[in-house]
């Protein structure tokens, strides 16, 4: 169904709200850790917000070399945090993006191969890859929707009437309304909710008026890029992860879409990503994988145009190129932003599980892949100081519930269900001979 451009961009501007806070802790995160002076975090941020909009639309741009074709936001992995932390504090940042740059090389080259890989992924897998996701993402809206974490007026009653205030009002619009209104719901709820800010004293216009006009894009903004082995092991571990999180996120939005995700496309959207990386490490950014919040956006919204998408993608450029139109976003609420992020994550968990409901229930081997893997996802998610006193090079596949969950149910699919049926493949085929 044809839309407005003003639709269009409304849509667009709702995915780009439901990955910005994402987008910006990551940078904030980093950068902080390694006391970059305030010049280079602002620099940090802006390129992280506009190599987002370029890597989204590579990702939706499908052509002969690369590209998914899906409606995916790309933003920088969290997977990558920690790592790129420890490369930066033992050999200089010029050793992230040197990293950076040969795992996405990396994986330019492996993801022919990779793609051939979809047999690993059936619904158990993919399945509960997505509702992991989603158990772990609930902690993040929950932070939010009491103030952030560290806030001062961390759970106060101004913001959990905010947060819940956005919340119902976001159910409001999509019980009672269709068309538009409905659609753009969380959108809707987010704007009224920083109004509702205004009133009670709780928005800041401090980072609107100091920030700068014009951002300019800079090759190696922080220097050469520098080459050591064991960081580029590290982040090219990283990216390999960032891939499996990914493929559950294509299977999910394939499945939404009512569009089958072949082993062609998997190659595709893995070598977008590799591009969209090596860019990251050419401007001093970051690894970029698909978001998985906004995949709670187009199954609320209900639009899966790529249109939608592009226009985000632009948006974020825009975005990453003028730092001052960047800062209005970052007035809103994070209780605001926290309510409206309860209806979004939940949706990634939901459907989860109903991915899951084509599972072969009847089988064991499925239940305990179900049961490991999501234990393992939520377990590490709560305690992740639980592998705390290993290497930092297994901790990059320990410290995060998203890997931990998911590496744990590729294994266990593969020991349960694949490993026997070779077998009996490879005892069919002697039986035959014989």
């Amino acid at each position: 169904m044809n839309k407005s451009p003003l639709k269009i961009a409304a849509l667009g501007f709702q995915h780009v709200i439901a990955m910005y806070a994402g987008a910006i802790i990551i940078p904030l995160i980093v950068g902080s850790a390694l006391k970059l002076s305030s010049e280079q975090l602002t620099y940090l941020i802006s390129i992280d917000i506009f190599m987002c909009g370029i890597a989204t639309i590579l990702q939706v741009w499908k052509n002969k070399v690369s590209g998914i074709g899906l409606p995916i936001v790309l933003g920088c992995t969290f997977t990558a945090v920690l790592p790129m932390i420890a490369i930066g504090k033992q050999s200089g940042i010029t050793s992230i993006y040197g990293a950076i740059l040969v795992s996405g090389l990396i994986v330019v080259i492996i993801s022919k191969w990779f793609g051939r890989l979809a047999r690993f992924f059936p619904p158990v897998v993919t399945g509960s890859v997505v509702t992991i996701i989603g158990i772990t993402l609930i902690p993040v809206a929950m932070n939010n929707m009491a103030g952030g974490e560290g806030a001062a007026d961390f759970a106060s009653v101004e913001n959990l009437t905010l947060a819940f205030g956005t919340l119902l009002f976001i159910l409001f619009l999509y019980k009672f309304f269709n068309g538009f209104i409905r659609s753009a719901a969380i959108l809707i709820g987010i704007l009224c909710g920083t109004a509702a800010g205004v009133l009670m004293g709780k928005v800041n216009f401090a980072a609107v008026s100091d920030a700068s006009w014009m951002h300019i894009p800079h090759l190696f903004y922080f220097g050469m890029p520098t080459f050591n082995v064991s960081a580029i092991l590290t982040m090219t571990l990283v990216a390999i992860v960032s891939l499996v999180e990914s493929t559950g996120v294509y299977y999910a939005l394939g499945d939404i879409c009512e569009k089958e995700v072949t082993e062609e496309d998997l190659s595709k959207g893995y070598r977008a990503e590799g591009i969209a990386t090596i860019l990251g490490g050419l401007f001093n950014s970051f690894p970029y994988t698909a978001f998985s919040q906004n995949v709670g956006v187009l199954q609320l919204s209900g639009v899966k145009s790529k249109n939608v998408i592009y226009t985000a993608g632009g948006m974020l450029i825009l975005i990453g190129l003028v730092p001052k139109i960047g800062a209005f976003t970052t007035v809103i609420p994070s209780a605001v932003l926290g309510g409206a992020m309860v209806a979004m994550f939940g949706m990634v968990l939901a459907y989860g599980i109903k991915m899951l409901s084509t599972v072969d229930f009847s089988s064991q081997e499925n239940l305990l892949i179900i049961a490991c893997s999501v234990g393992m996802g939520m377990g590490v998610t709560v305690v992740p100081s639980l592998f705390a006193q290993l290497p930092e090079s297994m901790q990059i596949l320990t410290s995060n519930g998203i890997v931990a969950g998911s590496m744990t149910a590729i294994v266990l699919n593969i020991l349960f269900n694949i490993i026997p049926s070779t077998k009996q493949t490879q005892l069919a085929t002697v039986q035959k001979a014989s």
